[in-house]
């Protein structure tokens, strides 16, 4: 009897802390949210955050305050959210060097299984430009023209997003071409722009370029043929199912409570929804591509995968 007593004295003590952290979530936030952008400002991941700030801000009824920390192609940011309290405070944006290919190219200073994810926010494909003078203008001769002359492409350096979709290319084609890296995405396009290289993979940026009439758009890395250029057709109408696109997630540290995340999830698919939002991404090459935390969990263990097979069949390797 005393033992039963005791044991109901104690889940009496316990109850108010227990309903106070259940209430704490509930109020979700209280405080500002901070979201780590893990590149340098004015790239895709930093437009992807600033597109959302304003209007995630009105929706969450607090402030979303957005931190450049960038380095180690992303991974300071990253690993820098990883250790902050998980309390739905301190979230960050993520890609696939970050969570799913970067783990194949190097040693990780942080579990990427470990993390809470939240979604995916954004996809779009990688563009397969090519310089204005090169002879081919169809992706089945820009093909044939590689068996028969060394063609040089470029991406934005090695083990980058736009190198690996490259080497799937490569791989998937048979096609034997001379990578050339690049320290960003800047000088790569600025030497497809001057003719230097014959082609390159690149991010929506590239954009610039091809609206300018400094380059041509060959492909488009997606599954399917995207709005943006639709009349560019898709690498996988001509090499059976390839398929690369480049994304970007969002993440909070490990034990993240399922509450805080559920809210964090509501709420970024309603500004989503918003058409104003929606019209601000698709201007800017960025096509809103949410998940639920599973279907996203599930999404990265299957990139994670392709990635690794290209890494391995590539023997590519980063020298730090």
């Amino acid at each position: 009897m005393r033992n039963t007593r005791r044991q109901l004295l104690v889940a009496a003590l316990a109850s108010p802390f227990v309903a106070g952290a259940a209430s704490a979530q509930g109020k979700y936030p209280e405080r500002p949210v901070k979201i780590i952008v893990p590149f340098p400002p004015g790239g895709g991941v930093d437009l992807t955050a600033r597109l959302m700030m304003e209007p995630l801000s009105k929706e969450l009824g607090q402030t979303i305050v957005i931190e450049n920390k960038g380095g180690a192609g992303g991974i300071i940011g990253v690993e820098s959210m990883s250790h902050a309290p998980p309390d739905g405070y301190t979230l960050s944006l993520t890609g696939a060097g970050t969570l799913t290919a970067g783990p194949h190219l190097r040693k990780m200073p942080y579990d990427p299984t470990a993390l809470t994810q939240i979604t995916r926010l954004v996809r779009m494909p990688f563009i397969v430009a090519v310089r204005n003078d090169l002879p081919a203008k169809t992706l089945p001769e820009f093909m044939e023209l590689a068996k028969k002359q060394e063609l040089r492409w470029a991406s934005g350096g090695i083990g980058t997003s736009q190198h690996l979709a490259g080497e799937l290319f490569t791989q998937m084609s048979g096609l034997k071409m001379i990578h050339v890296p690049y320290r960003g995405t800047g000088p790569a396009l600025n030497d497809l722009a001057a003719g230097i290289v014959d082609a390159y993979f690149g991010d929506p940026a590239t954009l610039g370029l091809i609206r300018g009439g400094k380059a041509r758009a060959m492909a488009v890395t997606s599954p399917e043929r995207w709005p943006v250029l639709p009349d560019t057709p898709a690498v996988a109408e001509v090499v059976k199912g390839y398929e690369a696109e480049n994304w970007y997630g969002l993440a909070a540290p490990p034990g993240t409570p399922k509450p805080i995340v559920d809210r964090l999830n509501e709420a970024i698919a309603k500004v989503m929804a918003q058409p104003d939002v929606r019209k601000k991404y698709d201007e800017n090459g960025l096509t809103p591509a949410l998940l639920s935390p599973a279907d996203y969990v599930a999404f990265l263990k299957r990139d994670s995968v392709t990635w690794g097979d290209v890494v391995r069949k590539g023997n590519i390797k980063i020298d730090e």
